[in-house]
C-alpha cells in the first residue's frame, strides 16, 4: 500500500499518516467484530440459542413415548464412583435416562459427561450449588445458577444441548422456569421419588417405587448418582428395571 503512494514527495507525510490511521481503524474494527473475549462470544452464542429454541415453561412429567411409559431421571452427579455403575445398569437393561447434573461437577468430570451422552442419555441442568431455597433468592442469583450450570454442562459434554432444567428440591419459580424454557430447557419435575438418598435398605427403595407407581399418572422417577454412597441406588435399579418391564412399562424421555 505504501508503494502505491511513494512517488509524490509533496504529500508523503500526509499519506503516511493516512496509512497509519487506516491500519489502526482496521485493527479496532477487527477487535470489535471478532476479537472480543471468549466469554462474550460464548454468551452471545447462548443468547442466540435460547432465542431460537424456546420450549414450554410448564413443569413436565409426561413421557414423549406413547403408551405405558416412564421417564427415569438421575440427579446430583456426575460422580466418579457411582455414575459409571449406574450407566452399567442402564446399559444392562437397555434403558435410557435423563442425568440432572450439577454444573461444577460436570466441569470436574467432563469424561463422565461425555460417556453419558455417548450412551444415548439426555442432559439436564441441576444448577450450580444445588440450592433448595433458590426460589427465595433474587432473580439475578437464579439466573447465574441456571445459566452458568448450563454452560458448564454443555462445555463438558463437547457441545451437546442441555434439554431440561430441574430446580434443586423442586424450588422452581415462574422466572426460573421461563428463563430455562427460553434457553431451550424444559422444566423437569418428578412424581415418583425413590427416596434413595434417605436411610434404609434396597427393599425399602423398591417398595417405595412400586407403591408410587400405583398412583395415576406417576411417570417420572427420581434416583441419584451423586451426593453420597449410592450402592443402594445401583442395586435397586438393577432389580426394579426388569420388574418395571415385566409390568408392561417402557421408557422414554420427558416431553419438550
Amino acid at each position: 500500500m505504501a508503494r502505491g503512494f511513494g512517488g509524490q514527495r509533496g504529500i508523503i507525510g500526509v499519506t503516511a499518516a493516512a496509512v497509519v490511521s487506516v491500519v489502526v481503524a482496521g485493527a479496532l474494527a477487527f477487535l470489535n467484530a471478532g476479537g472480543g473475549s471468549t466469554a462474550e462470544a460464548d454468551d452471545a452464542g447462548q443468547k442466540a440459542k435460547g432465542a431460537s429454541a424456546p420450549v414450554d415453561s410448564s413443569i413436565v412429567h409426561s413421557s414423549d413415548r406413547p403408551g405405558r411409559s416412564l421417564n427415569l431421571t438421575i440427579d446430583d452427579g456426575p460422580d466418579p464412583v457411582w455414575t459409571p455403575k449406574v450407566l452399567d445398569v442402564l446399559k444392562k437393561h437397555d434403558v435410557k435416562a435423563v442425568f440432572c447434573m450439577i454444573g461444577p461437577r460436570a466441569e470436574q468430570y467432563p469424561d463422565l459427561v461425555k460417556k453419558v451422552v455417548a450412551a444415548g442419555h439426555k442432559l439436564c441442568d441441576h444448577t450450580i450449588s444445588h440450592d433448595t431455597a433458590m426460589d427465595k433468592k433474587p432473580e439475578s442469583y437464579q439466573s447465574k445458577e441456571i445459566v452458568d450450570a448450563e454452560k458448564m454442562i454443555e462445555k463438558a459434554s463437547g457441545g451437546t444441548q442441555v434439554e431440561y432444567y430441574r430446580a434443586a428440591g423442586g424450588a422452581f419459580t415462574p422466572y426460573s422456569r421461563k428463563l430455562a424454557a427460553d434457553r431451550g430447557m424444559r422444566p423437569l419435575g418428578w412424581n415418583v421419588d425413590s427416596k434413595d438418598f434417605e436411610g434404609g435398605n434396597v427393599e425399602r427403595i423398591e417398595s417405595t417405587v412400586r407403591t408410587e407407581l400405583n398412583q395415576p399418572h406417576h411417570t417420572t422417577l427420581l434416583f441419584h448418582d451423586g451426593g453420597g454412597n449410592r450402592s443402594r441406588t445401583v442395586e435397586s435399579l438393577d432389580r426394579l428395571l426388569p420388574w418395571m418391564k415385566s409390568q408392561g412399562y417402557g421408557f422414554g424421555f420427558p416431553q419438550r
